[in-house]
């Protein structure tokens, strides 16, 4: 059974997650980038990270590539929000069924993973996308920010590390079915 392991990355965490399951399954990993002739292939394994409402480098991906019938296909996001949290999951789900239809949705074997930011390792781009996102959450009412704004504000301008490796092992266990 032919299996590999795709990545987008923006600022490692999703490569950590990709570069461990890799590890832990003996399967091979590359960036999404560099993916080519993926027929063969049975099971196909994109791990990505949460970035501008998106899953990072999945629409150009999906743009090259059609999954075929034969294939499972694995999409597991890296994000800052607490995947445990229902609220975060219902949201994450709903966007992704949105972004991405509800046909490729209901193929995909679904998982969420948390990722790390490190505000000083942000482009200028990116870090003023999230003062923009932080000031415009500051000025909501408490009772209003859902768990994601309020993770977002209190990580604001911080190093934080969410990466946990034990998190992967459903993963492990379904991929390897």
């Amino acid at each position: 059974m032919e299996k590999i392991i795709l990545y987008g990355s923006k600022y490692g965490s999703s490569r950590k997650y990709a570069e461990m399951l890799s590890a832990s399954c003996n399967i091979k990993t590359i960036s999404y980038e560099q993916a080519s002739h993926l027929e063969n292939m049975d099971k196909i394994i994109y791990i990505g990270s949460l970035y501008a409402g998106g899953v990072f480098g999945l629409s150009k991906f999906l743009r090259r590539f059609t999954i075929k019938d034969h294939q499972q296909f694995f999409l597991i996001t890296v994000g800052l929000a607490d995947p445990n949290i229902e609220e975060n999951r219902i949201h994450l789900r709903q966007t992704l069924r949105k972004q991405y239809g509800h046909d490729f949705f209901e193929r995909s074997n679904i998982f969420h993973l948390r990722g790390s930011i490190d505000y000083q390792q942000l482009s200028f781009k990116d870090k003023t996308l999230m003062t923009l996102l932080y000031k415009s959450l500051s000025k909501k009412p408490a009772d209003r920010l859902s768990t994601e704004d309020r993770a977002l504000i209190e990580t604001y301008d911080k190093k934080v590390d969410f990466i946990d490796y034990d998190a992967l092992r459903p993963i492990i266990r379904e991929i390897q079915i």
